[in-house]
């Protein structure tokens, strides 16, 4: 997460402008009249925000004016999908203002990197996984799990230097020809995280995954034997 101190007011304006449209986009594709009639996926929701808001709590601030902390947006796309993962991601944007752990100009930028590029990355690799049709559960565990939640954590780390640089306000590390090798203790634990609540929800509790087909995934296999009988 980056503070508003070592942005520019045009780079946090274009911030705005860019996410603003694309929330205003997910609010519209968001699919309230199911949400409103079904109070289990209310409930899923709920619960969803409030564990992605305390996520970002547990976060390490630096004096530098950039934090760092766990995306988890992988595994909110795939529970919520991608329009009210969005939603939700703001909503808990908005908890963390109102404690004062981000602020409001930055709120743009920080949503386009921690939220809108995880959710399009994830949604990516969903979509790609799905136009396969696999049948082995374990492709979907791993292609939309760990592998978008790393893809998602790279972005995220190579976009934000990369703002960061060209913005000039930010005092970049003299080690910064060393940041590859930090990379995995990042891009690991973000796949970590994500793989695993995923894998959790495919054993026990596979209705709650809006991306996951059921049927595809954990239907019979069909036999040669079965039309003999």
């Amino acid at each position: 997460m980056i503070s508003a101190g070592v942005l520019t007011a045009p780079t946090l304006g274009i911030g705005w402008l860019l996410y603003a449209p694309v929330l205003a986009w997910a609010v519209l594709r968001s699919p309230w009249v199911e949400l409103f009639a079904d109070r289990r996926r209310q409930h899923l929701l709920f619960g969803t925000v409030f564990a992605l808001f305390m996520l970002w709590l547990v976060r390490r601030d630096f004096d530098t004016g950039v934090s760092y902390h766990f995306i988890g947006m992988t595994a909110v796309t795939l529970l919520l999908d991608w329009p009210l993962a969005i939603v939700g991601g703001f909503v808990a944007q908005l908890g963390l203002m109102m404690l004062g752990r981000q602020d409001l100009a930055a709120i743009g930028i920080n949503g386009l990197l921690l939220i809108v590029l995880p959710v399009l990355i994830t949604e990516g690799v969903a979509l790609r996984v799905e136009r396969a049709q696999p049948r082995n559960p374990f492709v979907y565990i791993f292609c939309s799990g760990f592998l978008a939640a790393a893809l998602a954590a790279l972005a995220c780390l190579l976009l934000g230097l990369g703002l960061l640089w060209f913005d000039g306000l930010f005092a970049m590390p003299e080690w910064l020809e060393d940041f590859i090798g930090y990379l995995w203790l990042i891009i690991f634990p973000e796949a970590f995280i994500n793989g695993t609540v995923i894998s959790a929800l495919v054993v026990f509790c596979p209705e709650w995954l809006e991306t996951f087909n059921r049927t595809r995934y954990l239907s019979a296999p069909w036999k040669d034997d079965d039309s003999l009988r």
